[in-house]
């Protein structure tokens, strides 16, 4: 079949691979005229890894992906050791271990492997129809194509999601403000092959390694939305924001560089079911756009891109029967994690001051296992298990 993908994102580019395996003709269409990912970096856990292992991808995402064998809690306050495990017996379990990777290593790798020769730039959607078993694309430019089957990888702000549902999804704010960014490894900030989160007052400071000695930064701090913040000003309002917090964390805000961090509100969309029509159908954030609390956007978009190429693949009564397949098989499982990590943000960000000091006591009083068979439960489930 011929078919057009709209956004050159993580679950576009793997969709794009995917189908192209299984002999399709695959063209991609991006607005940007220069790729950029959104973000420093991305927690690849073990699902979304075993997608690209799928892909024949298996060495190349391994040396994307930081040596991330332990697990710390820390508090933020004292610096205190919450809790601290090796994440061992949770690879041991899902077969997998989990990469943090840079996002443009990672959206560089996906491009290469597509290739360029059907990768569009500068190609902003505009309007989209179906005619018969045909849809018509058109572009801001002016141009259009058609493709027996349009995939909106389309990202969270998504054209072709409101062409699906007729109608437009607001999106809702989570409370929270994220600053991310890349540095160099040193010893005085977290060790080299652990994931390190430094938590309280309903704030976060988290360091995950990555490939080529650095580490993927982030800050959350609840926030109003809305907020008029220069770069210019940012390590003065981190050091404000944790001016009571320990050694290592005033130490992380002291090395970032402002021109290269990365400042982000955090919204997600409410879920819905209907994620295709006609020959038209939604992955990644068009279909479920989810807050990064439990680090499984990006994996959910591989899923997404992996069980639709292979539900057009092995259905043979139709391409809207192979579509409603798809929508029925992911909505369930995309929707269920985009809760999740709801429920988490509230959690993590203090929504409810209770609720937050218990979990910290929690973590206070664990020894790793509660932890994992929460992170399994988000990998188990997917379409490779």
């Amino acid at each position: 079949m011929e078919i057009v993908i709209i956004g050159a994102g993580m679950g576009g580019l793997t969709a794009g691979i995917a189908l192209k395996k299984f002999g399709h003709q695959v063209r991609i269409y991006e607005q940007t005229e220069t790729i950029r990912p959104v973000g420093a970096a991305i927690s690849l856990w073990s699902n979304g890894v075993k997608c690209l292992n799928y892909l024949g991808l298996t060495e190349k995402v391994a040396a994307l992906g930081g040596q991330m064998d332990n697990l710390a809690y820390i508090d933020g306050l004292n610096g205190d050791v919450m809790t601290q495990f090796s994440l061992q017996p949770l690879i041991q379990e899902v077969g997998q271990r989990p990469y943090p990777v840079s996002r443009a290593d990672l959206q560089n790798m996906l491009m290469q492997e597509f290739g360029h020769e059907n990768l569009y730039l500068a190609k902003k959607m505009t309007n989209l129809c179906q005619q018969q078993k045909r849809v018509k694309v058109e572009f801001a430019d002016g141009s259009s194509t058609e493709a027996d089957v349009v995939i909106g990888a389309d990202g969270t702000h998504s054209l072709t999601r409101r062409y699906v549902l007729g109608e437009s999804v607001a999106r809702r704010y989570a409370g929270y403000v994220n600053w991310n960014g890349l540095i160099e490894i040193t010893p005085d900030l977290a060790p080299a092959d652990q994931w390190t989160t430094f938590v309280g007052q309903g704030k976060r400071a988290s360091l995950m390694p990555v490939a080529n000695q650095r580490f993927y930064f982030f800050f959350d701090v609840p926030l109003p939305a809305g907020l008029n913040q220069q770069r210019c000003d940012y390590k003065n309002l981190l050091k404000e924001y944790f001016k009571d917090w320990c050694e290592p964390v005033h130490n992380l805000i002291d090395v970032i560089d402002e021109n290269s961090t990365n400042r982000v509100e955090i919204h997600d969309i409410e879920p819905f079911s209907q994620f295709y029509k006609g020959r038209v159908v939604i992955l990644g954030d068009a279909a479920h756009s989810t807050t990064p609390d439990i680090g499984q956007g990006g994996c959910q978009a591989m899923e997404d891109a992996i069980y639709l190429a292979r539900a057009l693949q092995i259905n043979t009564l139709g391409v809207e029967d192979a579509l409603y397949r798809y929508q029925e098989k992911r909505q369930s499982r995309a929707n269920e994690l985009l809760l999740r990590a709801r429920k988490r943000c509230d959690v993590t960000h203090m929504k409810d001051q209770t609720v937050t000091e218990d979990w910290y006591a929690d973590l206070r009083r664990e020894q790793g296992p509660h932890i994992m068979q929460g992170i399994m439960s988000n990998i188990v489930g997917n379409p490779l298990d």
